[in-house]
């Protein structure tokens, strides 16, 4: 099967490295499904890479048709919302970043986008974030047509050349690596973890991760 078969899709956590990829990937020359409604802020100057009707896959997913032979972004909390089945075939590349820094980084975002003090307790939050990527893993080892590769956003910063290959061997596809080393600024890495011990989490531990926490924090992001 040829690449023009699959659709590749980028996920993680808002805040995960998601656009950087995508970045990558359209320096590399790979066709994306984006629509660049969202314009380049100073959270992400280089732009969101976004196909706004992905908002929109828990209620209308035809447009995935279009998105064949392309790649197209999608944060973690919607990708249960794919069509599954024999005609749908998913390359996923999902990033990876600390917890500590994906939630820094969310609530200066929100801050902004919000003009107000974001009131989401980010442990409350961390609990919910750690559940649902267990979740979301144990539902993509599930599915027979979706292949995945997990990529650390770290080591897309300190070594672009090394992702890059393995990016194009997931792919199958010949990408301008050059141009993809290119495209990653580690001066825009500016959510680092303090490494500092955290307060334990007070709340019980829940079985399942609050659905309603998490898709009130996309739409504090923008993504829903």
């Amino acid at each position: 099967m040829s690449i023009s078969d699959y659709i590749v899709v980028v996920s993680g956590l808002p805040r995960s490295g998601t656009s950087l990829m995508m970045q990558m990937l359209d320096a590399g020359g790979m066709p994306l499904l984006v629509d660049h409604e969202r314009k380049p802020d100073e959270d992400n100057p280089k732009g969101y890479y976004e196909f706004e009707k992905v908002k929109e896959i828990e209620y209308d997913s035809s447009w995935l048709d279009q998105a064949k032979g392309k790649a197209v972004k999608i944060v973690s909390p919607l990708l249960q919302h794919l069509k599954i089945g024999d005609n749908y075939r998913y390359k996923i590349i999902f990033m990876q970043r600390d917890l500590d820094e994906v939630l820094a980084s969310q609530k200066k975002m929100a801050q902004r986008l919000k003009k107000q003090e974001d009131s989401v307790d980010d442990r409350i939050l961390k609990q919910n974030y750690i559940k649902h990527l267990e979740e979301i893993e144990d539902w993509l080892e599930k599915q027979k047509n979706i292949e995945v590769l997990c990529v650390k956003y770290t080591d897309v910063l300190s070594h672009p050349d090394i992702v890059a290959d393995e990016v194009c061997s997931f792919l199958g596809i010949d990408l301008n690596r050059e141009a993809m080393t290119k495209v990653v600024d580690p001066s825009l890495y500016r959510q680092k973890s303090s490494g500092a011990e955290e307060k334990p989490i007070e709340a019980a531990q829940q079985d399942e991760a609050d659905r309603e926490v998490i898709m009130n924090r996309l739409k504090d992001l923008g993504y829903l």
